[in-house]
């Protein structure tokens, strides 16, 4: 087994983790976001000095792939990609809506119904996959505005789990007793050991050069109020 480091910053929440043998060693998170381009520098130096302290180094880095805030995954994406050059180790990409189908199976401990990951993304549109218990995709991701007949095929079937920071604002929307809102799931570093693990036993790494997240919709760019003309 491989020791990876693991740095996630899909959402305002920026973590930062050490895994060894699959087990996370070490993990930093700040929920005080969004504050990327400040804490990973340090929380990534306080994770490499941990690895020295036992005289070891990351034989590959693993990074959150999105979708998810455009700048964050810029932030997190050129960090790995530095370090990966820096060191010659291959670059590893996590699926951000998977991983956190991940933490929101490990908190409700449910083996029954449908896992449907949700990002914001502004409005009343959102980021969306779904996976049933074993983390296989059910439904690929997608950018969609949500309606009481967006989930309903799905919500027929059975319970669906819905969570991130897309969720809340779809609660009132989504009108079903099969639907279920577990709070507090955010994607973290530290549950990508287990996607991060496999995909460096099978060898599956990304191309330096050419690799660049999963944003899903570019970015759009505001001019702030008193930039505009006239004002």
């Amino acid at each position: 087994m491989a020791c990876i480091l693991h740095l996630e910053t899909s959402t305002s929440v920026c973590s930062v983790a050490l895994s060894e043998n699959g087990q996370t060693v070490f993990e930093k998170v700040s929920y005080e976001g969004p504050s990327h381009a400040a804490l990973l520098g340090v929380f990534t130096e306080e994770a490499i000095a941990f690895a020295r302290s036992g005289g070891r180094r990351p034989e590959a880095v693993a990074v959150s792939s999105g979708p998810g805030s455009y700048t964050g995954l810029r932030i997190g994406t050129s960090m790995a990609k530095g370090l990966c050059l820096g060191w010659g180790v291959p670059l590893i990409a996590v699926p951000t809506l998977r991983l956190m189908a991940l933490r929101a199976l490990r908190l409700t401990g449910e083996k029954d119904g449908l896992y449907c990951a949700m990002l914001d993304a502004r409005r009343m549109e959102v980021y969306a996959a779904i996976y049933d218990a074993r983390l296989q995709t059910v439904r690929e991701t997608l950018a969609e505005i949500v309606t009481p007949e967006t989930y309903r095929p799905f919500l027929d079937r059975g319970t669906v789990y819905f969570f991130g920071n897309g969720a809340e604002k779809c609660r009132a929307v989504i009108a079903s007793g099969n639907a279920l809102f577990p709070e507090n799931v955010h994607p973290l570093a530290a549950d990508m050991a287990t996607f991060a693990e496999t995909a460096f036993r099978e060898h599956r790494f990304e191309d330096l050069a050419y690799f660049e997240p999963f944003y899903l919709k570019g970015f759009i760019a505001t001019t702030p109020k008193n930039k505009l003309p006239g004002t």
